[in-house]
């Protein structure tokens, strides 16, 4: 049977349903299983949660021994720097979250199931909950709207109202508030942790002091005494810059880089390289490298 021309589909049959925006239902089921997902999955590693855990500045989990393979050894670099967006750089810029755990789902589920410990809430899919900055302990979102204050409930430690971070919230008001807090916090030269950034610290500041001085004293009596003998030029660098602890440094470093010169130089292979005669009276044919091996004729000459 066939090639009669009846097995032809027409243009209904091929296009049977046009495409349809998901329903509401649709979209909270995607939504519910994006969150299952984030809420029990390392998204670097794709392993489980399990404490130690830790959140970033926007309220995403990971698992902590993934956050130091990435910045120790540079373990799935790829992967993380797509998923951080490279917004850690250090543990600085995760606080660990102090999660309770709650034994009895945790066995039913075979893994770890977390809850508030002060409602008792079940802290996960669908929950609102958030956590303190820096202690990291964990509430659900009634029990921070209803008893929050100025010191943490479980380890009451002092913490600010921009500083309870929501867990994966969705919400845009959340995203916004946590994008300012971290821009703020950033122009006081603190990271997520609210520890202070690395290289931003009054000990960076002075060595960078202490280098631009030494440099601009070291040009300056180079300039004025260019045929000062060894020694002297030390001195006179270190005695010409007014701080005691600065001037003590720098005779310090003056010093071992003479006594490192000194040491190159008493070096048998390193004198060895270098003639010992006197370099201003030329024996024999060398005072004229460029005649060297060529005589010119008798008859020449006369």
């Amino acid at each position: 049977m066939g090639n009669d021309g009846g097995s032809i589909p027409t243009r209904r049959e091929l296009v049977k349903e046009a495409a349809r925006n998901p329903s509401a239902s649709q979209m909270k089921e995607s939504q519910q299983e994006q969150q299952e997902y984030q809420w029990t999955t390392d998204p670097i590693s794709h392993k489980p949660l399990a404490q130690p855990v830790v959140s970033d500045a926007s309220g995403r989990l990971y698992n902590k021994d993934t956050i130091l393979e990435y910045l120790v050894e540079g373990a799935r670099k790829e992967e993380a720097d797509s998923v951080t967006q490279g917004t850690i750089k250090s543990l600085k810029d995760v606080v660990e979250v102090k999660f309770e755990v709650d034994d009895e789902a945790s066995a039913k589920a075979n893994h770890q199931v977390w809850k508030c410990p002060v409602t008792g809430d079940r802290l996960g899919p669908g929950s609102k909950a958030a956590y303190l900055v820096p202690c990291g302990h964990a509430f659900s979102g009634s029990a921070i709207k209803e008893v929050s204050g100025e010191k943490c409930l479980t380890c009451e430690t002092e913490y600010a109202s921009n500083d309870i971070v929501p867990i994966l919230s969705v919400v845009a008001t959340d995203v916004a508030r946590l994008s300012l807090r971290v821009k703020a916090l950033q122009e006081k030269g603190l990271a997520h942790s609210l520890k202070k950034v690395s290289g931003g610290g009054k000990k960076r500041k002075k060595k960078d002091e202490v280098a631009d001085a030494v440099e601009a004293k070291m040009a300056g009596t180079k300039r004025a005494a260019p045929k000062a003998s060894n020694g002297t030029h030390d001195t006179d660098v270190s005695t010409a810059i007014n701080n005691s602890s600065t001037a003590s440094l720098t005779a310090r470093v003056l010093e071992e880089q003479n006594r490192a010169k000194k040491r190159k130089m008493e070096n048998e292979n390193v004198r060895s390289l270098f003639s010992s005669r006197d370099q201003s009276k030329p024996i024999g044919k060398s005072s004229d490298f460029m005649t060297r091996g060529y005589s010119v004729p008798t008859e020449t000459k006369r």
